[in-house]
């Protein structure tokens, strides 16, 4: 589903350069491309889901990413099991799965929500301006190196309103005023693998800081 929560493992696996095969479902009638039924592969009806060769499947995001990882840990696109920097990159997805993935939904559906949209915005841009303090003096997300958690809240940000934004989803709230989210977006998108994930889900984007300082 383009331009989904999946546009993260997406990323990662052009990241690693892993042999991954995309295959799109569509969500209204939930078939895939080749015209399976996905509820049959995810009966909660959402992406993403990784198919290994031997028949096992992964549902959740979190999980997937930290899979991918791990099939190449000289990336460093997660730290090695067990250690303390471990638990902070679980901690940090567990926040950006809780805190914005499932912030955005009431701002996506917002007909549907009504006036829950008001409790939930003042939420999600405080969460917002929390990262954004947190990317004051860091490049990327957890520090000095991309990781998975990068790949994940680029994925989600998109959906937000400004300028510099890859537009599919649209909510309404937006993070112009949010300058260290904004310069790292721009890290974000001058990443070969971010640009190869956009380009294959042939997602359209407005040039943003990184595009316009060449």
């Amino acid at each position: 589903m383009p331009a989904s929560c999946a546009l993260a493992p997406h990323i990662v696996a052009r990241e690693l350069g892993l042999a991954l095969e995309l295959c799109r479902v569509d969500h209204t009638r939930h078939l895939t491309e080749a015209g399976a039924d996905f509820l049959s592969i995810n009966p909660h009806g959402y992406v993403p889901v990784l198919a290994l060769d031997d028949g096992s499947l992964l549902r959740e995001g979190p999980a997937i990413l930290q899979y991918l990882a791990d099939l190449k840990p000289q990336h460093r696109l997660a730290p090695p099991n067990g250690s303390l920097e471990r638990y902070r990159l679980q901690e940090m997805l567990g926040f950006l799965n809780s805190e914005i993935h499932k912030g955005f939904v009431p701002l996506l559906y917002a007909r549907l929500a009504g006036r829950y949209v008001e409790t939930a915005k003042p939420k999600l841009e405080a969460r917002y301006a929390w990262i954004d303090r947190q990317l004051a003096d860091r490049v990327f997300l957890m520090g000095p190196d991309f990781t998975v958690a990068d790949a994940y809240l680029y994925a989600l940000t998109g959906w937000g309103q400004a300028s510099w934004l890859t537009s599919y989803y649209r909510a309404d709230i937006h993070f112009d005023d949010l300058r260290h989210l904004a310069a790292w977006y721009g890290r974000m998108r001058g990443r070969a693998a971010v640009r190869r994930a956009l380009r294959e889900e042939g997602l359209e984007h407005s040039p943003g800081p990184a595009d316009q300082n060449g």
